[in-house]
């Protein structure tokens, strides 16, 4: 099995009629962040031509993890019995066409006055409309009809779960927020209850999906947590789609320490119980002296690219310079986007799965 550059994709097979169908899964700031790539690939079904002459995406769905216990929405959370708005309300303002106002006023934090001070304007709409509804869920997509989003939003499940993990020493730490502060190295993670179960529109999403998408983001808080919900993992497997991971750019110090690139997608596999990725995006272009520094001190560093690990794992490395700095590591979203609809074009690649399930 070769590994792939992103330059080197061969010609785009003929695109499919009407445009793909993309659900992405993850959580935080690098879910937010790829949909911001995707959505310039997204047209209305009135604007797709009867034949597009490159990709473009038709119906495009986020799933995004409900375990945050933190900040503004683990207030909202505790104090009105609702699920977490936060990373729900930034996969919102990430599709919505109308980027500059309304997603200012979403994005809002209050910085002072009582019971409002630290809540972010998003959340307390979001808790608004769902106390009018009594459904999470319907409150997420009235808002994402209110902000005109071009994608569906689901939150993973609607059940109120929480996180634990198992760590290394044996020891079990609850909560979201503990196990991001913990020092350890996480060993499993659990969902607290365990058997809770997707929305039907996510299982339908997956099952006719054209590309999977997973990452970037925190592995064991962002990503592995959807992962756990019944039925998801298997319904993925399960799907005729391209199945992409993306990998992140650094190491965390509290959830990823000294995992490799293949470490991740074993981890994630691991908790999936099933051989999932086609493909990972996985970023070549190295860190400027001043950010390894800055991550360094933070006990972070890049992530190693052992790309023949990954090769035995049954999936194709893709190799792209998706590193752009500011005061952290951030994605390129316009190539990861870029690239994951070449990858969406290309013929399907299955033949590498038997063998790799062997492993």
């Amino acid at each position: 099995m070769e590994t792939k550059t992103a330059d080197s994709l061969s010609p785009e097979k003929p695109v499919r009629e009407r445009g793909l169908r993309v659900v992405a899964i993850g959580g935080g700031t690098g879910l937010s962040t790829l949909l911001k790539g995707l959505k310039r690939f997204v047209l209305w079904p009135a604007e797709i031509p009867a034949q597009a002459d490159s990709p473009v995406i038709r119906d495009l769905c986020a799933v995004v993890t409900v375990s945050d216990d933190g900040g503004s929405s683990g207030r909202l959370r505790k104090e009105l019995n609702m699920l977490p708005p936060g990373d729900i309300r930034n996969c919102i303002v990430a599709l919505s066409e109308d980027e500059a106002l309304l997603s200012k006023l979403f994005r809002h934090r209050f910085d002072k006055g009582s019971g409002l001070e630290g809540h972010s304007f998003g959340n307390l709409f979001l808790a608004a409309l769902t106390s009018l509804t009594s459904d999470f869920s319907e409150a997420v997509r009235l808002s994402s009809e209110i902000l005109v989003t071009r994608g569906h939003i689901y939150p993973a499940t609607t059940s109120n779960i929480e996180l634990e993990a198992l760590m290394e020493d044996g020891t079990r730490v609850r909560g979201e927020t503990k196990i991001t502060a913990s020092k350890g190295r996480i060993r499993e993670l659990f969902l607290v209850p365990p058997n809770v179960g997707p929305m039907s529109q996510t299982l339908e999403a997956i099952a006719h999906a054209d590309m999977i998408t997973i990452g970037p983001g925190s592995l064991f808080t962002s990503l592995i947590p959807n992962l756990l919900v019944r039925g998801i993992a298997q319904a993925i497997v399960e799907s005729p789609a391209t199945k992409v991971y993306i990998c992140n750019l650094m190491t965390q110090a509290n959830e990823s320490l000294d995992l490799t690139a293949a470490d991740h997608i074993r981890a994630l596999n691991r908790h999936a119980q099933k051989q999932i990725f086609d493909y990972a995006l996985i970023n070549r272009t190295p860190a400027s002296d001043e950010l390894k520094t800055k991550y360094a001190s933070e006990g972070a560093c890049q992530i190693v690219n052992d790309l023949e690990a990954i090769e035995a794992l049954g999936v194709i490395p893709v190799l792209g310079d998706y590193l752009e700095e500011g005061k952290v590591a951030r994605h390129n979203t316009s190539r990861v986007a870029r690239d994951l609809m070449q990858l969406a074009a290309q013929p399907a690649v299955r033949a590498h799965k038997s063998s790799a399930n062997k492993h």
